[in-house]
């Protein structure tokens, strides 16, 4: 059964995490993503670890491997003319390409969009950076924790007596990727109906100010500079982490009626009509001293025990896992959201799974991250290369 992307080849000029995950979700709806790295040393995240044991060399890293699955692999030395040349022939017979270099470094190697769509028309030309390819910072670098700190995120997370914090995972990249992503389907769409291919801009620190949620008009309606409170939501009471006997519970009690089923499962009535909790603004006032009620609750209970009480109520709630218990957790699993590749040189590997789920068009294949020009020879050949021309290709160090 065909996926969604099927028929749409997509040339990845990434390195790092932004625009390979793009790459990968678009890989995982069915394109042919085709990831060009250096020759030798490949894309900067093969250094990265963790690292398969006893794997040598550019194919040793697992992170590659965890957002790299579904692609094609070739080396091509794009300061080379003919490392150029060659890339100018996959883009006349390719879709999307996606980049996440410096703004103006593929100007200066005649691969910017002005360069490219002489040569395609038709192509959509995704480009990720930290700051877009306009604006006064749009030269500056950056990596994740760039744009969660000028996006206002850092500043907001973590706890009020401490410095801001990162993000445990880095979804100034994985965010902005998945916006990146979000651009390419659009712009194949508006080709679809106008045949004109375009460029999409899309920056770590814009996407970072996007997802700021309330944050935003907080600050610009009342004035106020939203700042580091832990768990808790800045105008829901409960809706936070509470303290149990083997670690933490979420409860979320999103309005009124909610908190009455809450109080009522957990044998206190009372709380429901005391003036300190009875509305949520009147909850939100008094929220210090209603969170340590509840724990006085929640302390001597698993969280398991405390959790499972509320969802037979109807009250949302769940464990706080590790990741180890996330992964293993039974309906994680059953929604397919750890799958196992069989990666070459290592054998099986587990990886998370795609989190996007089609009635008619399943996603069901996975293939491994490519080795480190591992198709070289397959695509170099689609293009009417000879096996001679591709050996003096590896000789002049091209590929």
């Amino acid at each position: 059964m065909k996926r969604p992307l099927e028929g749409i080849r997509v040339l990845s000029l990434t390195g790092a995490l932004f625009g390979p995950y793009c790459g990968m979700v678009l890989a995982d709806l069915g394109a042919e993503v085709i990831k060009v790295e250096r020759p030798i040393y490949g894309d900067m995240n093969r250094e990265w670890g963790p690292f398969f044991p006893n794997v040598q060399g550019p194919d040793k890293s697992a992170y590659y491997v965890s957002i790299h699955r579904n692609h094609k692999g070739i080396t091509l030395n794009l300061k080379d003319p003919k490392g150029r040349e060659i890339l100018k022939e996959l883009v006349k017979r390719s879709d999307v390409l996606i980049e996440n270099f410096k703004p103006g470094t593929l100007d200066e190697w005649g691969l910017g969009y002005e360069d490219l769509k002489k040569v395609n028309p038709k192509l959509i030309y995704a480009c990720g950076s930290g700051f877009g390819h306009t604006g006064p910072y749009s030269k500056w670098p950056s990596y994740d924790i760039i744009g969660q700190a000028m996006g206002g995120f850092m500043d907001m997370n973590g706890w009020p007596d401490k410095p801001p914090a990162r993000a445990g995972s880095s979804i100034g990249d994985i965010v902005s990727g998945m916006f990146l992503a979000i651009g390419v389907l659009a712009a194949l769409r508006y080709r679809e109906c106008t045949g004109k291919g375009q460029k999409v801009d899309v920056a770590q620190v814009d996407s970072m100010v996007a997802v700021l949620e309330n944050a935003v008009v907080r600050y610009t309606l009342e004035g106020k500079i939203p700042t580091r409170i832990g768990s808790k939501h800045p105008t829901i009471t409960p809706f936070d982490i509470f303290q149990a006997k083997d670690g933490y519970v979420v409860i979320a009690a999103g309005n009124d009626a909610i908190f009455k089923r809450f109080c009522m499962a957990i044998g206190k009535p009372e709380w429901i009509t005391d003036p300190r909790f009875d509305t949520n603004p009147h909850r939100c006032a008094n929220e210090p001293i209603l969170k340590q009620m509840i724990e006085e609750y929640t302390k001597p209970r698993t969280r398991w025990e405390v959790a499972k009480l509320l969802l037979e109520n109807d009250v949302p709630s769940a464990p706080v896992y590790n990741v180890g218990e996330a992964v293993e957790d039974p309906h994680v699993n059953a929604r397919e959201m750890i799958i196992e590749l069989d990666q070459p040189q290592y054998g099986k590997v587990k990886v998370a799974g795609c989190p996007i789920k089609f009635s008619e068009s399943p996603i069901k294949r996975f293939d491994p991250a490519p080795l480190l020009g591992q198709h070289n020879k397959e695509i170099l050949a689609s293009l009417g290369y000879s096996e001679a021309e591709i050996e003096e290709f590896k000789k002049k160090g091209i590929i």
